[in-house]
């Protein structure tokens, strides 16, 4: 019987998190609940050097936010807790000790100084020191003294370091669900430090251990830790343990297409790089893309195209087809481009979707923050002008016009708008309009366009004269529209303060 599909997204809390970090997060997420197992959130926090307060807080509300949150982690107990691997602490050690009874891990007592030094003259000697096969057998190890000697180091408690003992000459074959076949000499690697003097565990040691625990069946991550592949392999494989499946996924490039994506492409190029706003207690805050008006089904819509394509031409889709659609063998091995361009094009698809009725909530919060209360039709606003917007921002930079009377024209509109028989043009309009009861947009229209007509006049002649007295310029929706909006009272008071301007 095959086991439960079980995932883990292991972030660190160093910082924000990069939308490199919430892609991994999203697939983790689309595998799981495409297969019908279960998200579990594990944070990382062995390098206590590099702990960054509310960074674990910022990862919670970011998945939550996308609406991808996680079935296990901090505050969700599921039976493999607790999901801090620094309150975990007490049970690494001894898998770091069954190595070494295994001969596969070793004690390491070489100081700091020592291996500056090892380094300074493999650089001075144009090469790259490496701790491992080639040389551990000459360096301050347990593989070169006694049993007593050893004893006696370990109880007058000199600092130590415990490393993986790699094999010297082997070729490792390992599976990648996106790179296929992976070969590996065991020549190229290291013996890396799996224990460290202050008694944490380091990342590889903690993460192969915690992954068995949690019966972690799939590790799906980003492509940097694919040289990590095959020390995880001989990992496992050291303990007698079944290995997960992995899956490396590939890395998001900058929008010019060479190099990682980093916060200074986003900064230069002016889109976030992190899924909220972070304002660290010292140092520059970061944007985000919830406080830059983005909504999260445009921000998943996005990531979901970082690297996977479905297969077909659909490129609008909900979370719920994601789920459906989504297959780890159909993500591309080649790094993906980002595109800021394109994450606009989701978003404005998104927001045009939203009903008039939420928008116009949203506009109203944005409203109160400028100090602006209005007795305005807000829907009717919000509908007037949502075919041209991306993000709410934008409807006050459309519309801000309806709630604040004009006091000046666009000179080079006046210019082409306002002639010489305009002012008489526009108190016969103010005439028609005050005649109409029902003042609609149809009303106006009908009763406007027929005088137009009698008179045998060009339309233009008119409504840009009319436009430019409601707006200030020539934009917005259709001018009868956004009288209706205003009402009688205030359209009437436009032209009319717009006639004294031209006279």
């Amino acid at each position: 019987m095959s086991r439960s599909v079980r995932v883990r997204f292991a972030p660190s809390p160093t910082g924000p998190l990069h939308i490199g970090g919430v892609r991994t997060a999203l697939f983790n997420y689309l595998f799981a609940k495409k297969q019908g197992g279960t998200f579990v959130l594990r944070i990382e926090d062995t390098d206590q050097t590099r702990y960054v307060p509310g960074a674990e807080d910022y990862i919670i509300e970011a998945l939550n936010w996308l609406n991808i949150p996680f079935d296990e982690g901090p505050g969700k107990e599921g039976g493999f807790g607790p999901y801090r691997q620094s309150e975990r602490k007490a049970s690494y050690k001894q898998y770091a000790d069954q190595l070494i009874q295994a001969g596969h891990a070793y004690y390491a007592f070489d100081t700091p100084e020592a291996l500056t030094e090892l380094r300074a003259t493999a650089e001075a000697n144009k090469e790259t020191f490496s701790y491992g096969w080639a040389n551990r057998d000459g360096l301050d190890n347990s593989l070169n003294m006694s049993d007593e000697d050893l004893h006696a180091r370990l109880e007058s408690g000199i600092p130590y370091v415990i490393r993986f003992k790699t094999p010297a000459d082997e070729t490792l074959t390992l599976q990648d669900i996106i790179r296929g076949e992976v070969k590996v000499h065991t020549s190229t690697l290291d013996d890396k430090v799996l224990f460290k003097s202050d008694g944490m565990p380091t990342y590889h040691l903690a993460n192969i251990v915690d992954d068995h625990l949690m019966e972690i069946t799939h590790v799906i991550r980003g492509e940097e830790w694919l040289p990590s592949l095959a020390l995880h392999y001989l990992l496992y494989r050291s303990m007698g343990w079944d290995a997960p499946e992995f899956a490396h996924l590939p890395l998001i490039m900058k929008p010019v297409g060479k190099g990682k994506l980093s916060k200074r492409d986003g900064d230069k190029m002016g889109f976030p790089v992190f899924p909220l706003q972070w304002n660290p207690q010292e140092g520059d805050s970061s944007a985000g893309y919830r406080e830059d008006g983005y909504l999260p089904e445009a921000v998943v819509n996005m990531l979901a195209f970082l690297g996977w394509n479905p297969g077909t031409e659909q490129e609008i889709f909900s979370l719920e087809e994601l789920v459906e659609a989504f297959d780890l063998s159909r993500v591309n091995k080649a790094g993906a481009k980002f595109d800021p361009e394109k994450t606009k094009w989701f978003q404005t698809h998104y927001i045009q979707q939203r009903s008039d009725a939420e928008l116009a909530a949203e506009f109203g919060h944005l409203l109160a923050t400028k100090n602006i209360s209005s007795r305005l039709n807000m829907p009717a606003i919000v509908g007037a002008l949502k075919e041209r917007i991306t993000f709410t921002e934008d409807l006050w930079t459309l519309g801000h016009y309806f709630f604040v009377t004009p006091d000046s024209y666009d000179t080079k509109a006046a210019k082409k708008a306002f002639k010489e028989d305009t002012p008489e043009l526009m108190k016969k309009v103010v005439e028609l309009l005050n005649d109409v009861d029902d003042f609609t947009a149809e009303n106006t229209s009908k009763a406007v366009k027929t005088w137009i007509q009698s008179l045998e006049l060009g339309f233009g002649k008119v409504v840009m004269p009319l436009r430019l007295s409601l707006v200030g310029s020539l934009q917005g929706p259709d001018v009868f529209d956004i009288m209706e909006i205003l009402g009688k009272t205030e359209s009437v008071r436009r032209v009319e303060n717009a006639i004294r301007n031209m006279v």
